[in-house]
């Protein structure tokens, strides 16, 4: 395996995964683990070269490279929006009305 290629992690940066990874379980490596934060590191260094080539080669402006980033690393969905979505469906379910106190009360809350 190469190491010049630009998505291949340094050697000290796989180092420290494991390094960290010992730290948290000591009783082993959990080779998946390692192997999925390497894909995921490679993935995200190609998602910034994207972003960078769309920047400079394709005169994006930086908003739309921002929605490009959300797009392909989407955030996960807080505790309200999840209960919403839970909420929606025993709504359909079980005949809630949609301006229940539930549903009123979680709309309220901070994500």
């Amino acid at each position: 395996m190469t190491t010049e290629h630009p998505i291949t992690p340094p050697p000290e940066l796989a180092l420290q995964w494991i390094n960290e990874y010992l730290n948290e379980h000591p009783e082993g490596v959990d080779v998946e683990v390692l192997v999925v934060s390497a894909a995921q590191w490679g993935a995200d260094q190609e998602l910034l070269a994207c972003g960078n080539y769309l920047k400079q080669c394709a005169a994006w402006e930086e908003e739309d490279v921002t929605e490009f980033y959300n797009y392909r690393r989407p955030r996960p969905l807080s505790l309200k929006e999840q209960a919403l979505a839970e909420l929606a469906e025993w709504e359909n379910v079980m005949d809630i009305a949609p301006d229940s106190p539930i549903r009123r009360a979680l709309e309220q809350l901070d994500d």
